[in-house]
């Protein structure tokens, strides 16, 4: 992170390139949430992406949403996956040829995406903006490259709708403040709407799905990530962490676990 902030289990930006695997497989587990799935399917249906169209995912990850782009606009469209962290990339392009898929990924950066003007008629961005210090710059990012009449789906974290129980309170809080401490833009769910309509775009839809975790299961890996950074950076101690791995496991045991965030989705066009 460069400083002395408390590392959070829930933000990829605790993974350099050194972890790869671990990230890919977090991202993994995420896609497989009811919620994600939900949400993503609304925001599909929202950007409606045609055959010929000309798609971009800011930030594609493991390329699972720039193939199902690169299916709507098939056979003559393009599905473009701008994805910075090269062991992602290499990740997204393996997947994309063994699943015969035309998606193509490129690197680059969400305050300068590699499209010119008014070239896309879809854009696709999903928990990016809360890993960004300039959201509105990338805004404007997405507003410059969509065609008139081209649509973006915008699907973001907010980090204080963030809940853990059971667990001592101040436990808790301590744990849920690193969180939201821990991301460049927090707060990045509420801020959408409006990010995208000083960019000059018009909102279309609102969405929002809380992903939960299994209230069966400890996410021990996000846990214990999240717990160890507290404890160094001394917002908890080594009793209170150990309380805490009691209480969510003697929860889980009777399926009464709760741990989740919200994020939120904003379907957006460019006027004609």
């Amino acid at each position: 992170m460069g400083d002395n902030r408390p590392t959070s289990a829930f933000h990829s930006d605790n993974f350099d390139d050194s972890h790869t695997d671990e990230l890919v497989g977090l991202l993994d587990v995420q896609a497989l949430s009811a919620g994600v799935r939900r949400l993503r399917e609304w925001a599909h249906l929202g950007v409606a992406a045609r055959p010929g169209e000309r798609a971009l995912d800011m930030g594609a990850g493991t390329g699972s949403v720039t193939q199902m782009l690169a299916a709507a606009v098939a056979p003559d469209g393009e599905a473009i996956g701008v994805e910075p962290n090269p062991g992602l990339r290499s990740v997204a392009e393996r997947r994309a040829a063994e699943a015969g898929s035309a998606a193509r990924f490129v690197d680059g950066d969400a305050l300068a995406l590699p499209m010119g003007d008014a070239e896309a008629d879809v854009v696709w961005c999903e928990r990016v903006f809360q890993h960004l210090d300039e959201p509105e710059k990338a805004a404007a990012e997405i507003a410059r490259v969509l065609r008139p009449g081209g649509r973006v789906a915008l699907l973001d974290s907010d980090w204080a709708t963030a809940i853990l129980h059971p667990g001592e309170p101040e436990v808790v809080a301590a744990l849920t403040g690193a969180t939201v401490s821990a991301a460049a833009n927090p707060y990045a769910g509420r801020k959408l709407a409006g990010q995208l309509a000083a960019a000059g775009l018009e909102i279309d839809d609102l969405g929002s799905q809380a992903l939960i975790q299994d209230p069966g299961e400890v996410a021990w890996p996000l846990v214990r990530l999240l717990c160890d950074g507290a404890v160094r950076s001394e917002l908890i101690t080594e009793q209170q962490r150990d309380g805490l791995y009691a209480d969510l496991t003697a929860a889980a045991e009777r399926s009464a676990l709760h741990m989740s965030v919200t994020m939120f989705g904003v379907i957006a066009h460019r006027p004609a």
